[in-house]
């Protein structure tokens, strides 16, 4: 596996970014790719750990990571890019956004910095792009068979692609006005130029798929519409009711779900024209992000690129460890403090606190009251409780709060409603092991079933969809 003393020679090079001052001023992408030596070096140390537990453990599409890795550092690229695309169809989008569950999972994490597996993985792709070599795939012959699939995120990409390859006809609807779901407008331009979607988007074209935006089903057309023109259908919406914040001046000016402030962002700097009575805009003002997790990072880095006066970012739990604690041992996922790219912009982030009201003038918001919160220590299975602690109350100015405390369940208003599927106890959208719904011929998958969760868990449901509803269609 690449070179077997690599991992002795070499040290971990992250790839450089733009200066602060500078990449505040747009939304843009700011980190550059690494020179080739270099990358063949990161590759390098890739180790010959008997287990790759990057690969079996840590990656949910099970990436063939010490196999390109190999290919890398011995400068075979096209292999490389071969090795890559055999388990995910999109690497270019979580060679960006992924937080690489592989990285903390690899064998060298246990005590050293391990290998730049993300990094790698966006090099490989963008190789392939600039070579040439990622060109569409045609099946060698056509099924006859139509499937409609309900949502354009990554999830329903995955499986549209796959389809598509397998000689069925894709039809891919999207409420929104373009093609992508939460890779379009859920994540921040700075994170993922919207080219980067529209150069796979030609060649899913190219393919056979039929995309058809600005259609929300259940509304524009009938789920009935779907069954008798269909031999499938397969809901890939997303897990997208947020969750709410219902305490005393909720209903203040100002107050604002992030996918609300991240969505229309993404639409101005896609060219659109929004009235100007409803621009969300944090020029100038105390800006309050609820929610610690990569979402609420997404509106720091949002509100920075506005031009906010200060931001602070509130968490209910408590500042995590510098380091694992005991019973969050290698290769599990590490609950450490992360300091995202936007953090370092510029970000006071507050730990253990809960929010009890909004403080309002003129029917506006301007100010947020919280509870300090006193955590127990964890159980052995990492399991923690909370109390307020009496008497101790802060209150922080905001001129505009952005609530981000994560998604409950898929929408249930309109498809879900009309095939009277059933959901789980968390709301989510109830399948079988061949992710097949209450409803016959009737699929679902990615958060829809998952809830929120990783672009590349959304990705790998994606590819199984595919692969259960291509052996329904043919054994049906």
């Amino acid at each position: 596996m690449a070179k077997t003393t690599g991992f002795i020679e070499y040290e971990r090079k992250n790839p450089s970014k733009q200066p602060i001052k500078e990449r505040v001023k747009y939304f843009k992408e700011f980190e550059s790719l690494l020179p080739e030596n270099i990358i063949v070096e990161q590759a390098a140390r890739c180790m010959d750990c008997a287990i790759p537990y990057c690969h079996s453990y840590g990656c949910p599409v099970n990436n063939r990571i010490p196999d390109w890795n190999d290919m890398v550092y011995k400068k075979q690229w096209k292999r490389a890019l071969d090795l890559l695309h055999s388990t995910i169809n999109f690497p270019e989008f979580t060679g960006r956004v992924c937080p690489a569950p592989c990285e903390h999972a690899c064998t060298l994490s246990i005590n050293n910095s391990p290998v730049t597996i993300k990094h790698i993985e966006l090099q490989i792709v963008e190789r392939g792009w600039e070579e040439g070599w990622i060109k569409p795939e045609l099946p060698s012959q056509k099924s006859g068979k139509k499937i409609a699939i309900i949502g354009s995120g990554p999830s329903g990409l995955a499986a549209a692609q796959q389809l598509a390859r397998a000689g069925h006809e894709i039809v891919v609807f999207e409420k929104n006005d373009r093609i992508g779901g939460l890779l379009r407008y859920g994540i921040p331009d700075f994170k993922l130029e919207k080219h980067i979607i529209d150069r796979r988007l030609e060649q899913m074209k190219a393919e056979g798929v039929i995309f058809e935006p600005s259609v929300d089903v259940g509304f524009d057309i009938s789920t009935r519409y779907l069954q008798r023109t269909f031999n499938a259908i397969i809901i890939a919406a997303g897990s997208t009711i947020p969750r709410d914040l219902n305490i005393p001046g909720r209903d203040l000016k100002g107050i604002h779900f992030a996918m609300e402030f991240l969505t229309q962002q993404n639409k101005i700097n896609a060219g659109d024209q929004i009235p100007l009575e409803k621009i969300i805009n944090a020029k100038d003002k105390n800006v309050v992000v609820i929610g610690g997790g990569d979402t609420g990072s997404d509106c720091v880095g949002t509100a920075i690129r506005q031009g906010a006066k200060k931001v602070t970012q509130v968490e209910i739990l408590p500042k995590p460890p510098e380091k694992r604690n005991p019973y969050n041992p290698w290769p599990m996922w590490p609950q450490i403090l992360f300091t995202s790219s936007s953090h370092e912009e510029g970000c006071e982030r507050i730990w253990a606190y809960s929010a009890t009201s909004f403080v309002g003038e003129n029917n506006r918001v301007k100010g947020i009251r919280f509870k300090q919160l006193e955590w127990t220590e964890p159980d052995k299975y990492g399991r923690r409780n909370f109390k307020e602690i009496p008497g101790d109350e802060i209150e922080l100015k905001a001129d505009l709060v952005l609530l981000a405390m994560g998604f409950v369940h898929v929408d249930h208003s309109t498809f879900v409603k009309d095939l009277n599927l059933e959901t789980d106890n968390r709301g989510n959208i109830k399948v079988d092991k061949t992710y097949m719904s209450s409803q016959p011929g009737c699929f679902a998958t990615g958060d829809s079933i998952l809830g929120a969760s990783l672009v590349v868990k959304a990705i790998n449901a994606g590819r199984r969809v595919a692969s259960a509803v291509n052996s329904y269609l043919y054994n049906s």
